[in-house]
């Protein structure tokens, strides 16, 4: 009983530690491959507790190993669209443009009635209410309303309104992704001097950079100084 109790202690203090280096949005994003890592842990974690005749080192061993092939793979997927595609998948557009995408939802294998039951629970009880509608990678669905259906809407203050656009990021960590400039209609050669206008002359300089459903771009830069905040820029 001493010894069961002992190694319980001791795997407890392990998992934990390792749930805690992987950081505190392994539990928040629970992507299909993170999922996998923590219930891989939780079954080596229990195998030394239920015989005692199993090597306790080698269970702390197989543990640290998965940490760090998570930690691994969760620094590559910040630096790798590739990698983070590989092991998150990406985000799914279901509803573009008050349109329903018939083709994704058979990719994915969601039924008509499921999208708008989890449509319901973000208070959107019709598709007709919907601009987009994204399964992200973590599963989970995002909605944004058509311009009307927002709150203090243009529509209730009797204005006409425009379409917006799907915000997107354009520049991650200094990557650029090219194909979400593209999708607000401004080429690379545009963004470059519209940066330069503003004094960036390098992505690398770029923390995060976005376009919001008006096309206005927000530019995070990576901090010069003490202050561990990224200072934002409009362009």
């Amino acid at each position: 009983m001493l010894i069961v109790a002992i190694r319980t202690f001791v795997l407890y203090i392990i998992v934990l530690l390792s749930v805690g280096i992987m950081g505190k949005s392994e539990l928040s994003k629970m992507s299909p491959f993170q999922f996998v890592i923590v219930f891989m842990i939780a079954e080596l974690a229990a195998m030394p507790i239920d015989d005692p005749t199993t090597s306790l080192i080698n269970g702390v061993m197989a543990i640290f190993t998965l940490m760090l092939l998570q930690v691994l793979i969760s620094f590559l997927s910040t630096k790798f669209e590739w990698v983070k595609n590989l092991a998150s998948g990406k985000p799914s557009i279901l509803i573009e443009k008050g349109k329903i995408n018939v083709k994704e939802l058979k990719r994915l294998r969601i039924a008509s009635t499921d999208l708008l039951e989890q449509l319901r629970l973000k208070n959107f009880p019709s598709f007709s209410s919907v601009e987009y509608a994204v399964m992200e990678s973590n599963g989970q669905l995002s909605v944004i309303p058509k311009a009307e259906e927002k709150p203090l809407t243009p529509k209730d203050m009797g204005l006409t309104s425009k379409d917006g656009l799907l915000p997107m990021i354009v520049i991650s960590d200094g990557t650029l992704y090219l194909k979400n400039l593209l999708a607000a209609g401004i080429s690379e050669e545009i963004f470059r001097q519209k940066l330069a206008a503003a004094g960036i002359l390098s992505y690398e300089k770029i923390f995060l950079a976005y376009y919001d459903e008006n096309k206005a771009f927000h530019v995070y830069l990576h901090s010069e100084n003490s202050v561990p905040f990224a200072a934002e820029v409009k362009i």
